[in-house]
């Protein structure tokens, strides 16, 4: 497909007929009249020798071809926003600016509450916004990536993409301080005997695999998607929870629990900043990586980020 003789207008156009399913309302949306919105309708069934949207009693549903160019359509047009959005030079200190981030709520507390809190100091001109991890982000990689400014999460899960690399972690378990069912030290057959509390989404996958080559498949009896409620769903139970130590250093306290070491020789997290290419030489998010890698030097070493207001 030559991208030339494409009037790319019809993108825009598309993705409003699919999300509104309605001629006169996606015309509305993007300020085109009722014939034109026809028009452009009929220059896209042409296109796709396909109706797109067909008519159903007194309204109109996709069609099976809509239905799967309906996401596809709304990341391309996320995409060309971002690509026109693109700047040659940026002024923290100055610019009104939003940047996304995709990021488990562990990944937030331990490293985006820094993040933001730098920022605010050095460009209260920017906002941060974090959108939780979602369960495509395996086999969607590059269609998520390019639609946000970057990714928060450890080697180990995705791969093929350029890296911020920002600190290390390691692993715990958390029990119950009054579960009489563990001793002094936690061992391979409490593992094996106790009910779970799982994280619900891929975000732990190397550690679920090495759990598995030591012949440990766990007995879930809770899944959750917030790490944070871990300690919660542990406190007062038999259960046992697999969470990263330094969140579970700053929740320390917030429940009766204990802090266990891993029986075996737990694999370490490296957590990094993943991000599409397309963002490679835009100044602003250029800014963003020097300010994530700068932080995180500051998150490894254990001490808050020093910054000074802008002058």
């Amino acid at each position: 497909m030559n991208l030339a003789s494409l009037d790319l207008n019809l993108v825009v156009a598309l993705r409003a007929l699919l999300q509104e399913r309605n001629v006169t309302r996606a015309g509305q949306r993007i300020g085109l009249s009722q014939p034109a919105m026809s028009a452009a309708l009929a220059r896209l069934r042409r296109h796709f020798d396909d109706e797109l949207l067909a008519r159903v009693g007194g309204g109109y549903e996709l069609t099976a071809l809509g239905q799967a160019l309906l996401d596809r359509t709304t990341t391309a047009c996320d995409l060309l926003e971002r690509v026109f959005a693109s700047q040659a030079e940026f002024d923290p200190s100055r610019e009104e600016h939003e940047f996304t981030l995709i990021a488990s709520d562990y990944a937030v507390a331990v490293f985006g509450a820094e993040l933001a809190r730098t920022i605010q100091t050095e460009a209260p001109g920017i906002r941060l916004r974090f959108k939780q991890v979602p369960n495509e982000i395996i086999d969607s990689t590059g269609s998520l990536l390019s639609t946000v400014d970057g990714l928060l999460l450890p080697h180990g899960i995705i791969r093929g993409f350029p890296t911020v690399e920002l600190y290390q972690d390691s692993w715990v378990f958390l029990v119950a301080d009054d579960n009489p069912g563990v001793g002094e030290q936690l061992t391979l057959d409490d593992l094996a005997r106790l009910p779970w509390v799982t994280y619900q989404r891929a975000y732990d996958a190397p550690a679920a695999r090495q759990i598995a080559t030591l012949g440990i498949e766990p007995r879930v009896a809770v899944s959750v998607d917030s790490f944070q409620l871990m300690p919660l769903l542990v406190a007062g139970t038999r259960r046992v929870a697999l969470l990263q130590r330094r969140l579970a250093d700053e929740l320390d306290g917030l429940a009766h629990v204990r802090i266990m070491e891993p029986p075996y020789d737990a694999v370490p997290i490296q957590q990094a900043l993943w991000w599409h290419p397309v963002h490679m030489h835009d100044a602003a998010h250029m800014w963003l990586r020097e300010t994530t890698a700068r932080v995180a030097e500051a998150v490894g070493a254990g001490r808050p980020s020093v910054s000074s207001p802008p002058s």
